[in-house]
């Protein structure tokens, strides 16, 4: 959605207690505020939702980074990949909430419901090969809920982000291994494009905040975040390969693209024990 529209309906949706007229009446949407992965600046962007409950029976918020069907994921779902805890605004309420994104098998069927409560978002996913990703925002319990303002906070942030990661790098090993039909061909490509980019997001922010200042307050450690940096360099590197490679997925050479992969798999399991190593201590010190 054009800039200029997400801050007409930002406007209105405040002044009119989340009610717009328009050329926006009758829509239902939330505000959600996240915190930038490189600028560490707001970002408000207004969303549609679906209400849902999960199999804990727990309340939550489903909304999908479908930007209109473009091949780019939306700046604020690659926000709360880096930072998950957001505010949501519903009406006249507002509160924190903590944004998880679904996946694999999961993601697709909260899709499913999210489209049986909103058809147009399986127009979007025709649109692009991108995986849409969908989110649900669970509310933080205001008795509960402490401001991340200490670095120990990050800590277990990093150690979900990592999860998250090795746990879509074993997707994607179980694609490659069961690549039999164009349909597997095309869902391949696009949880590729979807865990490259959350690499790339996940190191951006890494670089542009969280390694420059454990280096400031860390001089010692210089040498960690140098070779830390040049890890990414080569992580990126690596990711634009692999993705070539899948550009030519149909015509690839089974092995050459297992060999490019299982190498892919390699590094990122050595880097993220060595920064796991390294990194963890540093932020749970400031306890």
């Amino acid at each position: 959605m054009p800039l200029h529209f997400n801050s007409q309906i930002i406007d209105e949706f405040r002044t009119n207690a989340g009610r717009l007229g328009g050329p926006f009446e009758g829509w239902v949407l939330l505000l959600l505020t996240t915190t930038g992965a490189r600028s560490g600046k707001d970002h408000t962007t207004p969303l549609g939702f679906v209400e849902d409950r999960d199999e804990n029976g727990r309340d939550r918020l489903l909304v999908t980074g479908s930007a209109g069907g473009s091949d780019r994921h939306p700046d604020w779902y690659r926000n709360i990949l880096v930072n998950p805890t957001v505010t949501v605004e519903r009406g006249t309420e507002t509160w924190r909430a903590t944004a998880v994104a679904a996946t694999g098998a999961e993601r697709d069927r909260l899709f499913a419901k999210v489209v049986a409560a909103a058809p147009g978002y399986a127009d979007y996913q025709k649109a692009t090969d991108r995986i849409i990703p969908v989110v649900a925002l669970y509310r933080i319990p205001e008795d509960t809920y402490t401001p991340p303002n200490r670095l120990d906070a990050l800590a277990g942030e990093l150690i979900k982000i990592h999860d998250w990661l090795r746990s879509e790098l074993t997707a994607l090993a179980e694609g490659l291994g069961s690549r039999t039909a164009s349909g597997l061909t095309v869902e391949l490509r696009r949880h590729c494009l979807t865990f490259c980019s959350a690499m790339a997001v996940h190191h951006g922010g890494e670089d542009a905040g969280l390694f420059p200042y454990l280096a400031r307050t860390h001089p010692e450690k210089a040498e960690v975040f140098a070779r830390l940096q040049a890890e990414h360099a080569t992580v990126g590197r690596v990711l634009d390969e692999l993705q070539a490679l899948l550009a030519r997925l149909d015509d690839a050479e089974p092995g050459a693209l297992r060999a490019e992969f299982d190498r892919l798999r390699g590094e990122l399991e050595t880097h993220f024990a060595y920064e796991e190593e390294q990194v963890l201590p540093l932020l749970r010190e400031s306890v």
